[in-house]
């Protein structure tokens, strides 16, 4: 008897604060409007090329014995350190980015602080005693360094991008949070009102404080709980203000998409390629880092930074192994490939780049 309440009040325990975490869901209205969209079909979001994952149990087994072989190199042995914030850089007159890990940037452009993916919490899961734990010490108080930030934007709901401690710490100091279809009503669950929410489907283009914004598709899937899987839309995100031209391709595995983006919105000064996370059950929804530096190319960048590591370990593969190949397979198609050191800020025109192989020292 006493062993059964204790199950219920720790099931109680886990169950609230989780149910806030999920957040919402798009309305039967929502859902109606949806379904007259190419991209969504039988309820739900689909890509633009069909993808199909198999986690059965033969296969879930194969990801484990996966994991297995390379565990004790998946994390670092060490913390991973924060460069303090440069905020002279930042606040500068020069467009400028500052990486925080996996997918987070503080973007400087055109005097607007635009923040991507803001994912400063402790783990990547809707339990935090059970997820992955971050390579850093909790980063959540930096936000409170923070100046007024002018937008958010978001690639998709997953729990490594929208993070909800970190839109809670945010919301106040936020102007407009720009999103994928559907995504907006996390954020009304969670005290945001939907006037500073502008939701976006793919190849839908805004012009926002002088700085034109367009969401493009990246070939992915959603969801924060068992029962709402692709009700909301994954994008990749197209920036240009007056000097800085740039793209985030979001996660997402390889396709023809980046042609397509790059024919009709490059060449890129700049751009952030998810390769971080990969298991060979995942290329239809996860690139390998040869495959974002091909990505690059198709989307005519100039310069590139490989994103989705650095944080968290969420797939079967040593934690450094992502920017050790991508280094490999820029050097041979003559790409630089931008590392900087985790919170440090970098000019988009700066021209002499010094290289930092800082996960060699940790």
């Amino acid at each position: 008897m006493y062993i059964l309440l204790f199950v219920i009040i720790v099931l109680i325990f886990i169950y609230i604060p989780l149910q806030k975490r999920l957040g919402g869901n798009p309305s039967k209205e929502e859902r109606s409007k949806f379904s007259q969209l190419e991209n969504y079909a039988n309820g739900k979001f689909v890509n633009a090329k069909p993808t199909k994952m198999n986690m059965n149990i033969s296969s879930m087994y194969a990801l484990m014995k996966e994991s297995q072989k390379t565990k004790h190199e998946s994390k670092p042995k060490e913390i991973v350190p924060i460069q303090p914030l440069n905020w002279e850089r930042i606040n500068g007159e020069e467009d400028s980015f500052t990486w925080f890990g996996h997918s987070t940037f503080l973007l400087s452009i055109d005097g607007k602080k635009i923040l991507l993916d803001p994912m400063f919490g402790s783990a990547a899961s809707p339990v935090t005693m059970f997820g992955s734990k971050r390579f850093s010490k909790d980063i959540l108080t930096l936000i409170d360094e923070f100046p007024f930030i002018d937008a958010v934007l978001l690639t998709h709901d997953h729990y490594d991008h929208l993070d909800y401690p970190s839109i809670l710490r945010l919301k106040d100091k936020v102007g407009h949070f720009i999103v994928p279809l559907g995504v907006g009503n996390h954020l009304v669950k969670w005290g945001i009102e939907r006037r500073r929410i502008t939701e976006l489907n793919w190849w839908d283009e805004i012009h926002w404080e002088g700085i034109t914004l367009a969401s493009v598709p990246s070939q992915h899937f959603s969801g924060r709980g068992p029962l709402n899987r692709d009700s909301t839309l994954w994008t990749g995100w197209v920036l240009y203000g007056k000097n800085t031209r740039l793209y985030t391709s979001g996660d997402g595995g390889y396709g023809p998409h980046f042609k397509e983006i790059g024919e009709k919105y490059g060449p890129f000064d700049l751009t952030l390629m998810e390769g971080g996370q990969y298991a060979s059950l995942w290329s239809p929804i996860h690139m390998v880092p040869e495959e974002s530096i091909q990505a690059h190319l198709d989307v005519r960048g100039e310069k590139m930074m490989l994103i989705h590591w650095g944080a968290f370990t969420l797939a079967p593969h040593p934690w450094k192994d992502p920017v050790e190949r991508a280094l490999r397979e820029a050097e041979k198609k003559g790409i630089t490939l931008l590392t900087p050191p985790i919170g440090a800020t970098v000019r988009m025109r700066e021209e002499q780049l010094e290289e930092h192989h800082w996960w060699n020292e940790i």
